[in-house]
């Protein structure tokens, strides 16, 4: 399987290039980033997707949300499966995605780590039997060089708990200056940037006389990793449409 990787010599992007290099059937063909010759790479580097030679199999993005445009724009041309791993979207942004998507396939997640997946499902589930009588909330650590807060995990986190609800709740970012009680609908989300942080995630439904922790701490950028090639080998069969990895999730759960 070849792969294209965009955001080829960025963290996440060198950590992708050792993780392909040991895999047995697939390779990565190509890459993509705005600094091409930053790292002696094994594979041709180069500076946008208009120089890209070929077809690959699968483009497996890890760059940043501004260059949606360009690699929506090369993966509907190309009717490349696409693999986006980046964070940050906007609203609006994601509803470009699922517009591509009606045309190739395409998953997204905010969070490639299959356990943090299972982390959504669980606090999922969590919700709904125990927001009568609990308050919830949202707990990140990400390390000092991270752009977005909340983080994209976080955000995921919220909206499944708002799915498994059937309602909108308020989300309020830490509590600053606020003079006045919590709410019942309202989900506090707080952010935490400090050191080498990869990620670490945690809810907490607090009860009158019990909490409930549920967590997922990233120790290493590998799990993302493995993550988003078990998206690839995923999508690379796909019809056209939006996926996420709870699809791979469910795929690898019918395997067994």
């Amino acid at each position: 399987m070849n792969v294209l990787l965009h955001g080829c010599n960025g963290k996440m992007g060198r950590v992708m290039t050792r993780l392909i290099a040991a895999h047995e059937v697939m390779n990565v063909c190509c890459g993509v980033d705005v600094s091409p010759a930053s790292y002696a790479n094994d594979y041709p580097v180069y500076s946008g997707l208009d120089d890209v030679t070929g077809r690959p199999d699968v483009l497996i993005d890890f760059s940043h949300h501004s260059c949606l445009d360009n690699l929506l724009a090369y993966a509907t041309k190309s009717k490349v499966p696409l693999v986006i791993c980046t964070t940050g979207f906007s609203d609006a942004e994601k509803q470009q995605m699922m517009q591509a998507s009606t045309s190739l396939p395409l998953l997204h997640s905010s969070n490639m780590s299959l356990g943090v997946n299972l982390l959504v499902s669980l606090v999922s589930q969590a919700a709904a039997l125990l927001y009568d009588s609990f308050d919830i909330e949202v707990i990140e650590r990400h390390h000092n060089q991270k752009l977005d807060a909340p983080s994209g995990t976080a955000l995921m986190l919220i909206d499944s708990i708002r799915q498994s609800l059937d309602q909108r709740l308020d989300t309020v970012h830490g509590r600053h200056s606020k003079n006045q009680r919590r709410t019942k609908h309202e989900i506090g989300v707080h952010a935490l940037r400090g050191g080498g942080i990869v990620g670490q995630h945690d809810v907490v439904f607090a009860g009158q006389g019990e909490v409930i922790e549920i967590s997922h701490s990233a120790l290493s950028r590998d799990v993302f990793g493995h993550g988003a090639i078990r998206a690839a080998e995923f999508v690379v069969s796909c019809r056209p449409g939006f996926y996420t990895m709870k699809h791979v999730i469910e795929a690898a759960r019918t395997r067994s």
